[in-house]
């Protein structure tokens, strides 16, 4: 019987899905303790989300980012190992594929308790990229993987997971859930079209924060270029993440679209939904996209949403800047059919607590 729940997180995707999750916990009257690790620190990537999403102050933050992934990993495995010595939960349950995700796995694992990982099954097949080297480990050593796509189930059946004492299950995805739930509370509370002066689907809402993008000065100087060439016939909006300005401060690079400070989710809902289109590297704004019915290009070399992808809702580019602004132009032409259900619509959260709670 799972009575105590202890929820790992650290990054503002993580945020979003455990505000659904925690919801449908509370309905069901399952203790939940959440442990924040600190990964995402600035202000406006963290404390917001927990503010204006009542999402509960987490019981354990442990303050640790700004390090090596390797110190980082280590730093929580050890914070972690704490808290569940001290609280004994029934069970663990992370999110993703970030260090929080692996730690918190590697933790409960250790001290052999079960672990639920949501999102599980995801793969983008870079090796290169840490977020999934995370997800391929963790969904190793969990018990229940909820799977958001069938394609996501397919993964692990291809990886020989129902070899495995582990249980595979659709479930949805929880992101969809809290898109549903928190769309008409941003359209009152937030004023950020207002106050940027944005007309409806008279702008593109990029974002660009990946480490094979900004770590590669020949791949970001590319996007960036084509940014600004696509910003002469449209507005550019860009939320910048923390570590990208610090990048951009240190090499010299013309900007010609607008950049603005990092926010929260309610005004990055109203972007989303009065933008033309998205352009991004973040693996959770493909999906949200979807979910308002706006297409997305992806400057990444793969993605691990592929039926986005087969789906033509979603067109992967890289960071080839003659590709980002060719297929920026096709899109008014783009007629693909979004009333497709892919993720749940929306009932993800409830199905994952229920199977929980019936072990």
């Amino acid at each position: 019987m799972i009575n105590k729940v202890l929820t790992v997180i650290g990054a503002r995707p993580q945020f979003i899905k455990a505000a659904s999750v925690n919801r449908a916990f509370k309905k069901e009257k399952v203790n939940e303790i959440i442990v924040h690790t600190g990964q995402h620190f600035d202000n406006n990537m963290s404390n917001i989300f927990f503010d204006e999403m009542n999402i509960p102050k987490p019981n354990y933050n442990l303050n640790i980012h700004s390090l090596l992934h390797g110190a980082m990993t280590g730093r929580m495995i050890e914070e972690i190992e704490k808290i569940l010595l001290m609280e004994s939960p029934d069970l663990v349950l992370v999110y993703g594929d970030t260090n929080s995700t692996l730690a918190g796995a590697l933790a409960a694992q250790k001290m052999h308790i079960p672990i639920a990982h949501i999102e599980a099954g995801l793969r983008s097949y870079n090796m290169k990229m840490p977020e999934e080297v995370n997800r391929i480990l963790t969904d190793r050593i969990s018990n229940y993987l909820f799977c958001p796509s069938d394609k996501a189930i397919e993964n692990l059946y291809n990886e020989g997971f129902k070899n495995y004492p582990c249980k595979l299950i659709k479930s949805g995805d929880v992101m969809q859930d809290a898109a549903l739930y928190y769309e008409k509370i941003s359209d009152s509370k937030s004023t950020i079209i207002n106050d940027l002066n944005l007309g409806k689907d008279k702008y593109i809402l990029c974002t660009l924060h990946r480490q094979e993008n900004t770590d590669d000065k020949n791949r970001l100087r590319n996007i960036i270029q084509a940014y600004n060439e696509l910003s002469k016939d449209l507005r550019i909006i860009l939320p910048i993440h923390p570590r990208t300005q610090k990048i951009l401060e240190r090499i010299t690079i013309d900007i010609k679209f607008e950049i603005i400070d990092p926010i929260g989710y309610f005004d990055m809902l109203q972007l989303i939904k009065n933008s033309e289109f998205i352009i991004t590297d973040s693996g959770g704004l493909q999906k949200e996209a979807f979910f308002f019915k706006k297409y997305c290009i992806t400057t990444r070399d793969e993605t691990e949403w592929v039926e986005l992808v087969d789906n033509g809702f979603n067109i992967v580019v890289g960071a080839n800047k003659e590709r980002i602004i060719f297929e920026s132009k096709k899109i008014p032409e783009k007629s693909e059919n979004f009333n497709v259900n892919l993720y749940g619509n929306g009932k993800a959260s409830d199905f994952i607590v229920n199977n929980i709670i019936a072990e």
